[in-house]
């Protein structure tokens, strides 16, 4: 089938109380595995891919492999642009194919929040493409805040408000104490914060940026308070590398590549399949 609709996947997650998970593309085997896990878990799925990743794959491989994957999948699939950086980037991206957009102007004070990314609906709507914010800054390897720095980097009620009523955007990433990258301790989200934002806004889905390492309990705590995006990549990542290093450390003379991306990839679609289980979302295709 061909790609999804990103604000409809996210409202059915938010009436019906589960979030759908967007899971990042680094490579083939990360594709297909995310893909494989939803096919066989029966639910929806976000492909996300950040600019680092793109330039990696190259975009027009970065679509084509998703577009396959969207076609013989038979579950909703979405190709979603991690952390769009700027309108130019934006553009590179839907002219290539992406079905939905995430620009993050968190960065800038908020009337150049709203204005960049006002600019950034105003483009895609038009097109059939939706559009999520972020508000507030997240901290980890994306921006290096520390924790002294945290609760300056929450995202404000009134100002989240602002956000949605004055730029249109179908979903809003409030920064709520999540981190991207590895977890030193245990993450410490502010719930209230989460509360006092979803009152205020109406029937707007919100997004968990930093997924991964988050206990299994706030997970769910968040979803009951109206998330229904969780963004996951570090815990892929680790577990794809792991497996691997574990296959070189056993033998030494292996250099089939198939011998070890395979292995890599089941142990990414395991972590996906437990994800998707956790989000709710299983069974919802």
């Amino acid at each position: 089938m061909a790609f999804a609709s990103f604000k409809e996947v996210l409202l059915d997650g938010l009436k019906n109380g589960y979030a759908v998970g967007q899971f990042n593309m680094n490579n083939l085997e990360f594709t297909k595995a995310i893909v494989e896990a939803a096919n066989e878990e029966k639910s929806p799925v976000i492909l996300g891919c950040s600019e680092g990743a793109i330039k990696y794959m190259g975009i027009d491989y970065t679509v084509a492999m998703a577009r396959v994957a969207a076609e013989t999948a038979k579950v909703p699939v979405i190709l979603h642009l991690d952390h769009g950086p700027s309108f130019e980037y934006v553009v590179k991206c839907v002219r290539a194919g992406f079905s939905s957009i995430m620009i993050d102007a968190s960065h800038y004070a908020l009337e150049q929040n709203i204005a960049l990314t006002k600019q950034v609906v105003e483009l895609c709507h038009p097109l059939g493409i939706e559009v999520e914010g972020e508000l507030g800054r997240i901290g980890g390897t994306e921006d290096d805040l520390t924790v002294d720095e945290l609760d300056a980097t929450l995202a404000l009620p009134a100002e989240a408000l602002r956000l949605v009523e004055e730029t249109g955007i179908d979903a809003l990433a409030p920064a709520i104490g999540s981190a991207h990258g590895v977890y030193v301790g245990t993450p410490k989200l502010s719930f209230d914060r989460l509360e006092e934002i979803r009152d205020l806004l109406s029937n707007v889905p919100m997004v968990l940026h930093g997924g991964s390492g988050i206990p299994d309990a706030d997970i769910r705590k968040a979803i009951s308070l109206g998330v229904s995006k969780i963004n996951v990549n570090t815990e892929n990542q680790i577990a794809f590398t792991h497996t691997i290093r574990e296959i070189f450390n056993k033998d030494a003379k292996v250099y089939d590549p198939r011998k070890y991306l395979g292995p890599g990839k089941e142990a990414i679609k395991e972590v996906v399949k437990e994800k998707m289980r956790l989000f709710g979302s299983s069974g919802r295709a």
